[in-house]
């Protein structure tokens, strides 16, 4: 074939070829999978990705350094970046990039100001949110305001004029009540959880503030608009379909407003959630939402709760205020007391989730109270009834019910408590129990318990912080005290109910520490304390009696036996019959000679006292039958210690001693007590062991 004719072929394949390509044009590319389903119960691990557990101010380089001082929101940005809204003395919004380095994107003290960022003030900042441009929503709780950080770094209020209340109408007149969730929707739409006014309000396009869901008065009733009820609403967040997901702090219900305007509730009181705190939802409606016990609870869009954190054997956390979804299957967390934010990620359903460092740090500095008693006068002497540690039991007849968590002061009835300590009230929960003998309020780190909270014997408040509500008969229903709200060390917090005194706690619930180490004024202890007896029980909890030579006879084999020591305590001052707990107890085995052996040269404080541990089987693991008031109508507790099981620094273990490699023969069991002063337990310390062959 000639090379013309090579040319005619070759261009009839090129036409050929183009007109195929135009007569068959590919069509769309085929859909990205559809992401897999979300995981229901699946084993965390709990990484901490910010924050060292100390309250504070602190940007970091580098992950674990920062410092927060009431990390209470979150939301992801697009780019991964978290979004923080540390709350406080900080008032500032933070930033943790994805390298875990934090910095500050607004804020410099308590205020309200608008303008350049850094130049910014907000006060008590809660909830938060950002759009797909990178503006910032926040809920500014303390200003009664909404309020915007632009991704050119401008602060503007979107919505509230400052003053508490309720007004619908346009955004610079609006008025809002302590609101505390913030969310943004695709159409520009801002939802707000309006806290205090228990309704559901929401910023147009436009400016115009509405109200979606909500009346004049808490309640539980699902409906539309006014004729429905909320009972502080404390978060917000949209799920796909466009609806609002609320969670209902006081009705301990997660509420779904639809797109029809209709409120109904999802997550009815009486599962395992016990008054959410936070809600987040994936694209296949799993909720997953966080309460006031430390527990984070997944719903599956079947209305199935099963807990991811705590209840045992997980940890619980001590305030988790936020939750959001990180893109990759698992959740960011803020944990508000623990000025921490977590990271839970899915493991294998085999896999062993590694310890988590949960909780504040053991050592952070307690709140200044320059040894202020919450009694007058603060700066003398009261009696101290009751402390960290102490065997605590019920009314209906269980002597070892729970550890008591705190610090008791003798008071009359109706005298007025007083703050030890300048705080500012965190929790969105900080009051309970009214008219209950465990009212009591909470003041950021600082728990006052047994008395009528904010007001005086007659029930009178003392002043506009302590706003009262009342159900439909005209009885207190509770005492509403907002977040953001301030009181100075010395103001009246309440007056002393019938338990004639006042129970102080120092930290976080389920993290307290010995309250003793806040040093108050006139306190001293010189008394030693007093050992009344040392003895054995076997596996059984049955006592191992002593011999005619007054010896225990204990085999070497077997599961071991459990020590018991039996010891009491007084502090300077108090009457003699007030008998208080021990601050630490322990062991020793010593030879026949009263020679410690090898591994025993000091004693085993196995039971420390110096902050509470988080789990309820403590009580049963420090405590022997026969301790707390075993008979009914007596006045005097026995505290009968096991001291081969561990409560100390927050760990709760069980155990025993086994002496089976030591050689038969005769031995002495040293007890050892000491108090927070120092002082050495005196009285029936020693008993004498023979291991038989």
């Amino acid at each position: 074939m000639g090379r013309s004719a090579w040319v005619v072929v070759i261009g009839v394949a090129t036409l050929a070829l183009l007109a195929w390509t135009f007569l068959h044009e590919p069509g769309p590319p085929p859909p990205p999978p559809a992401p897999a389903a979300t995981a229901l119960g699946w084993n965390a691990q709990i990484d901490s990705v910010a924050g060292d557990g100390v309250g504070g101010l602190l940007d970091a380089a580098m992950p674990g350094q920062a410092r927060f001082a009431d990390p209470y929101g979150l939301a992801v940005g697009a780019d991964g970046v978290v979004y923080i809204a540390d709350a406080g003395d900080n008032n500032r919004i933070r930033r943790l990039h994805p390298d875990g380095r934090v910095d500050t994107l607004a804020g410099q003290g308590e205020g309200w100001r608008d303008g350049p960022a850094l130049q910014a003030q907000f006060n008590t900042p809660s909830g938060i949110a950002v759009d797909a441009a990178g503006t910032v929503y926040v809920a500014d709780t303390g200003n009664n305001v909404i309020r915007a950080v632009a991704p050119d770094g401008q602060v503007r209020t979107l919505a509230g004029d400052g003053q508490r209340g309720f007004a619908d109408g346009p955004a610079a007149q609006a008025r809002f009540d302590a609101p505390m969730g913030v969310a943004v929707g695709r159409d520009g739409r801002v939802f707000v959880a309006d806290t205090y006014n228990d309704r559901i309000r929401v910023i147009e396009p436009d400016g115009q503030v509405r109200t979606l869901a909500g009346g004049a008065a808490p309640g539980l009733v699902d409906g539309v608009g006014q004729l429905a009820r909320l009972d502080t609403p404390v978060a917000v967040v949209l799920d796909h379909h466009g609806r609002l997901l609320i969670a209902d702090l006081f009705n301990n219900a997660v509420r779904r407003l639809d797109t029809d305007g209709s409120l109904q509730t999802v997550v009815a009181d009486g599962g395992v959630l016990s008054g959410p705190l936070s809600v987040a939802v994936t694209f296949d409606d799993v909720l997953y939402v966080s309460d006031v016990n430390g527990k984070v609870v997944q719903v599956s869009a079947h209305g199935h709760q099963v807990a991811l954190a705590g209840v045992a054997p997980q940890p619980r956390f001590s305030r988790p205020t936020a939750l959001a979804l990180d893109g990759r299957g698992g959740l960011y967390l803020a944990d508000a007391a623990s000025y921490r934010v977590h990271r839970l990620r899915p493991l294998a359903a085999t896999a062993t989730a590694a310890p988590a460092l949960i909780g504040p740090a053991p050592q952070a500095p307690l709140p200044a109270t320059a040894g202020r008693w919450p009694l007058a006068p603060q700066d003398g002497w009261h009696e101290v009834v009751g402390t960290l540690g102490e065997v605590r039991g019920t009314f209906s007849g269980e002597s070892r019910h729970h550890l008591h968590d705190g610090f008791d002061v003798r008071g009359d009835v109706g005298q007025t408590v007083l703050a030890v300590a300048a705080g500012k009230v965190s929790s969105p929960a900080a009051t309970w129990s009214v008219g209950g003998q465990a009212e009591g309020m909470s003041l950021d780190r600082l728990r006052y318990i047994h008395m009528k909270v904010g007001r005086d014997p007659r029930d009178r408040p003392f002043d506009a912080r302590w706003p009262q509500v009342f159900d439909d008969e005209g009885k207190l229903e509770r005492v509403r005290v907002r977040r953001g709200t301030r009181f100075a060390a010395g103001d009246a917090l309440g007056s002393i109910n019938r338990m004639a005194h006042v129970h102080l706690s120092v930290g976080a619930s389920g993290f307290e520490r010995n309250a003793v180490a806040l040093g108050f004024t006139g306190y001293a202890d010189a008394f030693a304390p007093r050992i009344t007896g040392v003895e054995l029980l076997d596996d059984l909890d049955q006592p191992l009696a002593p011999g005619g030579d007054g010896r225990v006879a204990v085999p070497r084999l077997g599961p071991g036996v459990q020590i018991v020591v039996e010891a009491w305590d007084q502090v300077d001052r108090n009457l003699p019959r007030r008998r208080l707990g021990a601050y630490q107890v322990g062991y020793q085995i010593l030879d026949a000679r009263g020679q410690p052996l090898p591994g025993y040269e000091q004693p085993r404080f196995n039971i420390v006292f110096n902050r509470m541990p988080r789990e309820r089987s403590a009580t049963l693991v420090a405590y022997a039958p026969d301790s707390g008031i075993t008979v009914h109508g007596s006045a005097l507790t026995r505290f009968r210690y096991l001291v081969t099981n561990t409560v100390r620094d927050g760990l709760v273990q069980t155990g025993r001693w086994q002496p089976d490699a030591l050689p038969a023969g005769d031995y002495l069991i040293r007890a050892s007590v000491r108090d927070y002063s120092g002082n050495e337990g005196v009285g029936a310390r020693e008993l004498k062991v023979t291991l038989l062959p």
